[in-house]
């Protein structure tokens, strides 16, 4: 399965105010649209649509990151444009998100992602409670019912040949990507929203989401500490790089004590124990397996729990092999794994001066800090 993101960020956003589309205003110290995309880093293409005069601010802001492509003259033309540039990637999932809406949580991404696993689209959507009227010059004219009645929200996501077909057929603008699938029969089921997905509009939204922001915050911090002592062997694997090595390091899986302590850092976080509670060694499935399977099941844990990955640090003890020269590889090996920047993680080692197990060069020791951070 190969899922796929894209952020719509081709308007202008003038009733925003400000001076410039409201996609590149700041809120609490990061842009709107950097803020919208942030929880999407972790898929395995991200796509981010602009005005072709942003593209050099795209470059500038994502370059790396994402794949830019230019919008078109309506919402539905700058979707099919990113739609279009996937074709041939073998996706299989995308979702849809707006640029303006920065405070979409990972649960909710990941309630929209499950109902996915068994429907052919889905979207999230608040039920209307307030009461509806009808005006017309200052006053009220009339009610509307609100039974059945949805506020809709992004991300809404959908199997890609199915909305990309419905694209394809749709014959002018829509008001979002639910309106194009079902033009093409595609049935979407609701997920729960959320308040606080709020979409930047006008000017009084900035300061409701810098407040929502400062409500939310909580931060997490958790630490691991892994040992794996050498056996024969002609090789070591450590934060998913093998290295040549006089000895292997002994362990269940592939002793990956770097990545074992970052695993059992996020975990901590979490409050959910370690490795050993979620995969037994006792259990012979995980005889010899690739630890990414573990970091990938913490960092997963931890976007359904609703928490993002600020940062981590990995720090491997040992006198030999010497870990700098593999270090910035390393850190980017756990960075795709956990889905963030590897700007966000660090590998570093130190010896313990001849001193102790590691020091008699019996093995290895890594310890591991994670920042978790909701929303």
């Amino acid at each position: 399965m190969t899922r796929a993101a894209i952020i719509t960020a081709a308007g202008r956003g003038t009733r925003a105010g400000g001076g410039e589309p409201k996609q590149w205003r700041k809120l609490a110290g990061k842009s709107v649209l950097l803020r919208s995309v942030l929880p999407f880093l972790g898929f395995d293409r991200v796509i981010v649509v602009l005005h072709p005069e942003d593209m050099a601010r795209g470059l500038e802001d994502f370059g790396g990151k994402v794949t830019l492509v230019a919008g078109g003259a309506t919402r539905a033309e700058s979707v099919k444009n990113a739609l279009e540039s996937l074709d041939g990637a073998g996706v299989t999932e995308v979702l849809i998100h707006d640029g303006a809406r920065p405070l979409v949580s990972p649960a909710l991404i990941g309630r929209v992602l499950t109902a996915l696993g068994d429907l052919p689209a889905a979207a999230p959507a608040l039920p209307v409670t307030d009461a509806l009227w009808r005006g017309d010059n200052g006053q009220v004219v009339g009610t509307v019912d609100r039974g059945g009645l949805f506020r809709a929200q992004t991300p809404q996501g959908f199997r890609f040949e199915k909305i990309l077909a419905a694209h394809r057929a749709h014959p002018g603008n829509a008001a979002d990507d639910v309106e194009v699938a079902r033009s093409a029969g595609i049935p979407v089921a609701i997920v729960q929203g959320e308040e606080q997905n709020i979409k930047i509009t006008h000017p009084e939204d900035f300061s409701r989401a810098e407040k929502l922001l400062e409500a939310d915050m909580d931060v997490r911090v958790g630490h691991g500490f892994d040992v794996h002592a050498f056996t024969e062997g002609s090789s070591v694997i450590l934060c998913g790089v093998e290295i040549a090595h006089s000895q292997s390091l002994l362990g269940h899986s592939d002793a990956d004590v770097g990545m074992h302590a970052l695993t059992d850092a996020i975990y901590g976080a979490l409050a959910e124990g370690d490795i050993g509670r979620h995969f037994p060694p006792s259990d012979p499935q995980w005889k010899g397996a690739a630890s990414k399977i573990f970091l990938a099941h913490a960092a997963n844990l931890a976007r359904e729990r609703g928490y993002r990955i600020s940062n981590a640090d990995v720090t491997l003890i040992c006198e030999r092999p010497k870990i700098g020269p593999h270090a910035i590889e390393m850190a980017e090996v756990l960075a795709r794994i956990v889905g963030i920047d590897s700007n966000r993680v660090s590998v570093k080692a130190t010896t313990s001066e001849k001193l102790g197990f590691t020091g008699r060069e019996e093995g290895i020791a890594a310890l591991a800090t994670a920042t978790l951070v909701s929303p």
